[in-house]
């Protein structure tokens, strides 16, 4: 392999592997903001269990995503030094705001959210809590913000010649609210917050089926199971607008998403199904006419296919792009299907009352994560061959003093060290879980254990 596809492979896997992390802390941040609410309003001292219990876990997540992130700087300069030319007005600006109104309004409160249980005030801690997850969630802005330029670029122009030309900046706001950004934004918090809600769901299904804090556990996955519902239907609103967005400002990466390759040719909207790119057909079931109807308002208004654009400004990978999209999808609806169900449950007072429900909440925590994966894949690959939609190819952005040598070599070095670090994550969360919400010391108020059958009984005692 050339450096070019080895250098898109290693930036790819470090940032795949960043990106468990921070969709958790900002989901994970919303139910502390919750579950502490929770406490102050009712001073039921259950909430504020909850509430330590995944502070804990939460501080696992954030460190590990600050870790893994600073790679990705370096690899900037290493690695694509004349992409990191081109955008390092536009990037700079990006990055410089997310220091200053986010990690510095996250560093502010991280010690008491941390450290300041005991020794601050009920509601000075949940201030802390509510300023880390705002933290988080603007720090999502700014790097969306900055990928968003990627793919829509605004409020710039172009100065020098050759290899030496770069953009820079001539509307800050322009930049910032660039034709794609908003969108994107809501799309990334959204499936943020739905992960962070499945991890707390998962974990405390488990505790229910095992019989271990029985009362805790019923408290918190209400709580995750209302975020859940609510955004995962949310997301579906903001998954349209953006590829609304996309039909309008990127064709060609909704023309690889739907695997359409003809604007005369009917725009079918398929449920799922393979790409023959070679004989420009797709095989699997459809909605004839529904990407139109999606796009246009009807079924038969034209969409442009992957044949209307010079054949060396299209991705190539249609195949891929398309499953990747598909999959995003499939896996957001089944999220509002799932949640739904569950809520649909809890109003009967049946939730808790069918194991192999709650065995399906367990294993799903895994679907989120996937789905922000896939969506930036399917996004990030629609985009090829433009690092900079329409100003500057990927092939152009490398660094020309790096060899494919080099960069397999930290590719294998990276992976290594981030396969270690995913099995101390595993560890270390394995082990908070598995110790449960209470501390060794914290006897008072701690309810008593039950199985799984005394559960049910409970369940059909209230019923």
């Amino acid at each position: 392999m050339d450096v070019e596809i080895l250098s898109r492979i290693q930036f790819a896997f470090t940032i795949s592997f960043h990106y468990i992390y921070p969709p958790l802390s900002i989901g994970l941040g919303l139910i502390m903001v919750l579950m502490e609410g929770a406490y102050l309003r009712t001073r039921n001292k259950m909430y504020e269990t909850l509430a330590r219990f995944w502070t804990k876990i939460f501080a696992i997540t954030f460190g590990l995503g600050v870790a893994t992130g600073i790679v990705m700087e370096f690899e900037f300069g290493t690695n694509w030094a004349a992409y990191s030319r081109f955008v390092g007005d536009i990037f700079g600006s990006a990055l410089a705001a997310e220091g200053i109104f986010a990690f510095a309004l996250e560093s502010g409160f991280l010690g008491v959210l941390l450290f300041g249980w005991n020794r601050v005030k009920p509601i000075v801690h949940f201030i802390s809590t509510l300023g880390v997850w705002l933290g988080s969630m603007f720090s999502a802005v700014w790097i969306v913000v900055a990928n968003s330029w990627m793919q829509t670029p605004t409020g710039y122009h172009l100065v020098g010649e050759g290899s030496n030309m770069r953009a820079e900046i001539t509307d800050f706001w322009a930049m910032v609210f660039n034709p794609s950004s908003v969108d994107r934004i809501l799309h990334v918090w959204i499936g943020a917050l739905i992960a962070g809600a499945f991890l707390v769901m998962s974990v405390h299904a488990w505790y229910l089926l095992k019989g271990r804090f029985v009362e805790l556990s019923r408290k918190a996955f209400v709580i995750a199971l209302s975020v859940a519902a609510l955004f995962s239907v949310l997301q579906l609103v903001t998954g349209h607008s953006s590829a609304s967005g996309v039909a309008k400002n990127q064709p060609a990466k909704l023309a690889a998403f739907e695997g359409h390759f003809n604007q005369s040719d009917q725009a079918h909207l398929y449920l799922l199904g393979w790409v023959d790119k070679e004989n420009q057909k797709v095989y699997g079931p459809y909605i004839p006419g529904g990407l139109s109807l999606l796009i246009h308002g009807d079924f038969d208004t034209p969409v442009p296919g992957l044949n209307d654009f010079p054949k060396d400004e299209v991705p190539t990978q249609v195949n891929a792009i398309f499953q990747f999209y598909h999959l995003m999808v499939a896996f957001g609806l089944y999220f509002i299907g799932l949640t739904l169900f569950g809520l649909f449950m809890w109003w009967r007072g049946k939730l808790f009352s069918y194991p192999w429900l709650l065995w399906v909440f367990v294993f799903s925590v895994i679907l989120p994560q996937l789905a922000n994966q896939f969506g930036w894949f399917a996004a990030e690959m629609g985009r090829q061959p433009w690092l900079v939609y329409g100003l500057l190819r990927t092939s152009d952005g490398l660094s020309a003093v790096v060899t494919a040598n080099q960069v397999l070599f930290s590719l294998i070095m990276f992976t290594l060290i981030y396969a270690l670090l995913f099995v101390l994550f595993l560890y270390l969360l394995d082990k908070k879980i598995r110790k449960g919400p209470y501390d060794d010391s914290d006897t008072e108020g701690r309810p008593l254990q039950q199985g799984m059958a005394g559960l049910l009984h409970t369940e059909h005692e209230q019923q």
